[in-house]
């Protein structure tokens, strides 16, 4: 994806899954002070939305490749088993989570209805899924780090440097047009006793 075999592809996705790391630790700082932070935790979320693409397209580039008989992601060996059981689930509950907190943008807490309980049962399956995949990937931390340093920078000369810079940018960039031009949006979520609304 982007150039560079299956380097190129470890690379993109070591690089953008330590930006979502940082991303992910903000946004789960705001859920301990939702009804302060609501603002920050949406502007969060939608920033979001461009590396999750980005971080489920590379992993699932790399499976397709897989699967398809590619030599070179062959010899490069699939996931560990059980990363790839849990896969789907962490696949799903993501979409399921960004979803549901676009739905939950839009309807307002009005109309927040059911897509409340959803997002939270989502998020807390994803959650779990997510740590067990962190947890996972911790033996090949050091790797990984190796593959985000030799992509960052711009002694970068490997094959695809440029269009790994080119998807990181656009994705962060992305998703920062994305947040700043829903922050309209966002009034009926931080309007005095917006949380009251709906509560039984």
């Amino acid at each position: 994806m982007t150039g560079g075999g299956t380097d190129g592809n470890e690379q993109l996705t070591a690089t953008i899954g330590v930006i979502l790391i940082g991303l992910l630790a903000v946004l789960g700082l705001t859920i301990l002070r939702i009804h302060q932070l609501i603002s920050l935790h949406l502007f969060v979320g939608l920033l979001l939305l461009g590396p999750v693409t980005v971080k489920l397209a590379s992993t699932g580039y790399r499976f397709v490749r897989y699967y398809a008989g590619d030599e070179a992601y062959r010899q490069k060996g699939p996931p560990e088993l059980s990363m790839r059981l849990i896969a789907p689930v962490v696949v799903i509950s993501t979409v399921v989570v960004f979803a549901s907190g676009i739905v939950l943008l839009f309807e307002g807490p009005a109309r927040r209805g059911q897509w409340v309980g959803i997002h939270k049962a989502s998020f807390v399956v994803w959650l779990l899924f997510m740590g067990l995949h962190i947890l996972g990937h911790l033996e090949r931390l050091p790797a990984s780090l190796r593959a985000v340093r030799a992509s960052t920078g711009p002694q970068d000369s490997s094959a695809g440097a440029a269009g790994r810079w080119i998807t990181l940018i656009g994705a962060l960039v992305g998703g920062l047009v994305l947040a700043i031009v829903l922050i309209p949006q966002f009034a009926s979520w931080t309007a005095h006793g917006a949380f009251l609304h709906g509560r039984h």
